[in-house]
């Protein structure tokens, strides 16, 4: 029994879509009667390109499924399998549960291949656009060692954990910036507008205005006459910039200067180094294996650099290296991580020792971003309060320079 996705009208001749299983086109077109549905298009899901399929997975989506989803199918799941219900039923019960019809079509088209004898990790793995290595290695383990349910428990916690961080890093993010468009918005619209009709009645004057006022109206004549090329500029260098770094060599080097970085290179390394820590740490303690899963840790990390790092501490743990001897050797992981790599090694709590890392990497990230935006915000201000105070003095000078003149 396969998955079948279908248009057809209803008794009102509305449009309706879906998914729904069957055996064949023509005995889904027969079920579609039976709701008093007039099948117009019967197509089998597997049929579909891999680009229309809806995907998701923790580090992204092709076409953008919330974490909020992605958790509560996984919970889903995990709860069904815990009650004791066979694979398939708890497929098809998740499917039913759903109300998006992305994930509908993919759960079912898992269930068709577990019907055909396939494992859960074997027929996610059809879907790798959808279901990404830390997903089926982490089902795979689960199987193997017959606690699948607790494994898709722990996958759904990592899943809204790493939301709810996501979050509030771009919470934390979005006011200073809002507030930093608005003041570049409201200087430019008084270069180009307030200013030149209040620096008009200096133009023809006699008299030699203030440096401070010369450099105003200069400015001023700059952004009326030249503003809109350097905004067209601009525009087209962070494009430029963009289709450059889809070179991986270049991309690669990129990455490298982000760590030299002061600020930026900080924030990028406690970032990845959370990340990788809370990934090897579920995939240890769901029973991957040490190799793969630095594999597939190595995979979360979005700096290249990292990720190359991470390559060769796998070398080295595989030629014999203890993981914290392989993590100091590469010379870029935080000290913390490798500290408590060491002491998990010794007491046998390796996996524990790396959630803790990731806590503390996380924790501290936190009170990085929030010092750093804690001081953007007051900066911005004085930033905005400087150049209006410029503009006002600029203004104010041949003004008072004039009253001395008459008196």
């Amino acid at each position: 029994m396969g998955a079948f996705s279908y248009q057809a009208l209803d008794s009102s001749g509305k449009l309706v879509k879906g998914v729904i299983e069957g055996d064949s086109e023509r005995q889904v077109r027969g079920q579609l009667r039976s709701k008093s549905l007039k099948p117009i298009q019967v197509a089998a899901a597997s049929a579909k390109t891999g680009s229309s399929l809806p995907s998701f997975s923790f580090s992204g989506w092709s076409r953008r499924l919330s974490a909020k989803d992605v958790t509560l199918v996984t919970r889903q799941l995990a709860s069904l399998v815990q009650s004791g219900l066979p694979l398939d039923e708890v497929l098809q019960t998740a499917a039913k549960q759903s109300r998006k019809p992305g994930v509908t079509e993919a759960l079912l088209q898992v269930r068709a291949r577990v019907l055909e004898g396939h494992s859960l990790a074997q027929a996610l793995g059809e879907h790798p656009r959808a279901f990404d290595d830390m997903y089926r290695s982490m089902v795979r383990a689960g199987e193997s060692a017959g606690f699948l349910g607790p494994v898709l428990e722990r996958l759904a916690d990592y899943a809204e954990s790493s939301q709810h961080t996501r979050q509030r890093m771009q919470m934390a993010l979005i006011y200073p910036m809002v507030l930093l468009g608005v003041a570049v918005t409201v200087i430019a619209a008084l270069m180009a507008l307030v200013v030149p009709k209040l620096t008009g009645l200096f133009r023809n004057s006699n008299a030699e205005l203030p440096a401070l006022t010369q450099a105003l109206i200069a400015a001023s004549d700059f952004t009326i006459n030249y503003g809109l090329y350097c905004l067209v500029l601009m525009v087209a260098l962070g494009y430029g910039a963009v289709a450059l770094l889809k070179d991986p060599a270049r991309r690669q080097v990129w990455h490298r200067l982000q760590l030299r970085l002061p600020l930026l290179g900080n924030l990028v390394l406690q970032a990845d180094s959370a990340r990788f820590s809370a990934t090897l740490s579920i995939l240890l303690s769901s029973g991957v294996p040490l190799l793969e899963g630095l594999r597939i840790a190595g995979q979360v990390m979005s700096n290249l650099a990292l990720r190359e790092a991470c390559k060769s501490v796998a070398v080295a743990v595989q030629e014999g290296t203890s993981l914290h001897r392989a993590l100091d050797q590469a010379g870029i992981f935080p000290p913390l991580l490798v500290q408590m790599a060491a002491s998990g090694e010794a007491n046998g709590t390796l996996d524990k020792q790396l959630q803790h890392s990731a806590g503390n990497q996380e924790r501290e990230l936190e009170m990085m971003l929030g010092t750093a935006m804690g001081l953007l915000e007051p900066l911005t201000v004085v930033f905005m309060g400087g150049l209006v105070t410029l503009i006002v003095m600029a203004i104010l000078q041949p003004i008072f320079q004039l009253n001395q003149l008459v008196g």
